[in-house]
């Protein structure tokens, strides 16, 4: 198992692909998942590898094989994204594209705020307009990680992330304490600063994500894909997720 450090805490990571590509990619997952869960297995490491791409997914903290702090403040949305480019420093990698799944797309989007210039393209899924509305029940995914059991949960979003930490064997303390990390809202304004290639993908029935053109309109030129028939779990293995993100690859991956 490969590791890195940022901000004192031990992360893993893997890379796959040629080790002398001239582009990278990292690839950051989503909530309770891991980088196997959410990449290895569902092929997008023999995918980028194939296109000749020097590829890394890193165990975002509190999640995977990386170090899991029950402290709230260790999850600053600010201090995950330092953790890519902490990976990319720690590979000798100036530039990547960056590719990020719900909790992904937001530190990939985070990442692009404070230091575009090290990002060539921005792809970020699992998003969509909802991403401005504040959450319904902003601690209720911690509560849902503290609950003795899944049957405690109400919520069927809040169960099906709970059930899925199980399965993963996660820490849920530590998913709970990332709940509920200090972090500023997402806004339109300050989606202004990214000025990269980007674009948004969400299921055509992600609930959780919202359309994807909501957030796309807030990111000076980026494109929107819905995914059709897909909610927020289904579409992490659907076959038109990988086809859009090669189809806005090309033409500036040769």
């Amino acid at each position: 198992m490969a590791q890195f450090t940022s901000d004192g805490l031990t992360l893993a990571y893997d890379e796959f692909g040629p080790s002398d590509a001239r582009k990278a990619m990292v690839l950051v997952h989503g909530f309770s998942s891991n980088r196997y869960e959410n990449w290895k297995r569902m092929g997008w490491y023999d995918a980028i590898a194939g296109k000749g791409i020097r590829g890394f997914a890193l165990d975002c903290r509190g999640h995977g094989e990386s170090a899991k702090p029950h402290e709230p403040e260790k999850y600053d949305r600010q201090a995950m994204a330092r953790d890519v480019f902490a990976l990319m420093d720690h590979a000798g990698v100036e530039r990547a594209h960056l590719l990020g799944f719900s909790m992904g797309a937001h530190i990939a989007l985070t990442a692009a705020m404070a230091d575009g210039g090290r990002i060539d393209h921005l792809v970020v899924a699992g998003v969509g307009g909802r991403i401005f509305e504040p959450p319904r029940d902003p601690d209720g995914m911690a509560k849902a990680m503290e609950a003795a059991t899944p049957d405690e949960i109400g919520d069927p979003m809040l169960k099906s992330f709970r059930h899925f930490a199980d399965e993963q064997k996660e820490d849920r303390l530590a998913l709970a304490a990332c709940s509920r990390a200090p972090r500023a809202p997402m806004t339109r304004d300050a989606l202004m600063a990214i000025r990269r290639p980007a674009l948004v993908i969400a299921g055509a029935r992600d609930q959780l994500a919202g359309p994807p053109q909501g957030l796309a309109d807030a990111i000076m030129g980026a494109k929107a894909v819905t995914i059709p028939g897909c909610d927020h779990f289904s579409m992490i293995a659907h076959g038109l997720f990988k086809a859009s993100v090669f189809d806005f690859f090309d033409g500036w991956l040769e």
